[in-house]
């Protein structure tokens, strides 16, 4: 799957943004399993550094076999795309997970969330900058709807804030902001090839992290315990890699490569619908009311964000003034 910005803009082709909106949706599953999976290594004393360490690095040796298969005979072109894989790895994987668990040190995971998933709003706002036009009317109505929605699903009541904690948390918002921009790139590299060469970088960089200390590290080999049965600790373990980290990333920037950084950055925000599900399944987490009325929220805001990438160029949407531009013809 390759994509170029030369040549005039496609007709749209829905069922390619369709199936990006599907791949996109499973990436979202997929990450959400991160949360309820990684619970019982926290709770066994593993710190987040520890946890979100052998998750990249794990992921890492999965990925790389699979990205030196689908480029076989063409590694002159990973390499010649270094400079993004580098960025990608740097900013969308070790950025984003570092400065993350940073912000949770010093705010809430909601707070924390909250500021990463600001993301789609940091995109809208930059076509804002670069367009130098204001945004259409659904594309402001599905941001303003979904940024509530995620308020509600977030539920931020009694939360504090602290200055560095914020900071980082815009940090992890740019790291995640970097994921759908260099995921939306035009590129002859095979949609596997990103995360695949990208995920050994951030581990090397999160490994620094951990080596200077800048990374609380602690990751004891214990058992755990997983939906009130007592297994290995390399179980949940398993599941974060393979799921929530290799499959995530891979099916993720397939998924943005079909939508463009736009829609795919709103329809990321299903993640904590999803994660809410899973820790009612997995942790008997059950969701309250406002949470509910918020994940409804977020599925009309990304619906009418649906609604205004329609018109867009189905020839990769890539760059979200080409996105804005397309909307105002």
């Amino acid at each position: 799957m390759t994509s170029s910005s030369h040549g005039p803009a496609a007709p749209v082709q829905p069922s390619r943004i369709g199936l990006g909106v599907l791949l996109g949706l499973g990436a979202s599953l997929a990450f959400a399993t991160s949360g309820a999976f990684a619970r019982p290594l926290l709770d066994a004393g593993w710190t987040p550094g520890g946890a979100v360490f052998w998750r990249v690095v794990g992921a890492a040796v999965l990925m790389l076999p699979i990205g030196l298969w689908v480029m076989r005979g063409r590694l002159r072109e990973v390499v010649a795309e270094w400079r993004t894989i580098t960025a990608f790895g740097a900013l969308a994987v070790a950025t984003a997970q570092l400065m993350y668990f940073a912000a949770v040190d010093r705010v809430s995971v909601g707070v924390a969330l909250l500021l990463e998933y600001m993301a789609p709003v940091a995109l809208v706002l930059l076509a804002w900058v670069r367009q130098r036009h204001a945004p259409s009317r659904l594309v402001l109505a599905g941001t303003l709807t979904s940024v509530l929605g995620l308020f509600c699903v977030l539920d931020l009541a009694g939360a504090s804030l602290d200055p560095l904690g914020v900071l980082f948390g815009f940090l992890a918002m740019f790291g995640a902001a970097a994921y759908f921009v260099l995921g939306a790139r035009p590129t002859t590299l095979h949609p596997l090839a990103l995360p695949a060469f990208g995920l050994p970088v951030g581990g090397a960089v999160l490994g620094i992290a951990v080596l200077t200390g800048v990374l609380p590290y602690a990751a004891p080999l214990v058992d755990v315990t997983l939906m009130g049965a007592s297994v290995p600790w390399w179980v949940p373990l398993s599941v974060v890699v393979l799921c929530a980290t290799a499959l995530a990333y891979g099916l993720g920037v397939a998924g943005i490569a079909l939508m463009g950084e736009r829609l795919s950055s709103f329809v990321s925000l299903s993640e904590v619908l999803f994660a809410s599900l899973l820790a009612a399944i997995v942790l008997g987490e059950l969701p309250t009311g406002l949470q509910l009325a918020g994940g409804g929220l977020i599925i009309t805001g990304v619906v009418l964000i649906r609604a205004a990438s329609g018109r867009a160029p189905a020839g990769l949407p890539t760059f979200v003034d080409e996105l804005e531009a397309a909307e105002s013809d």
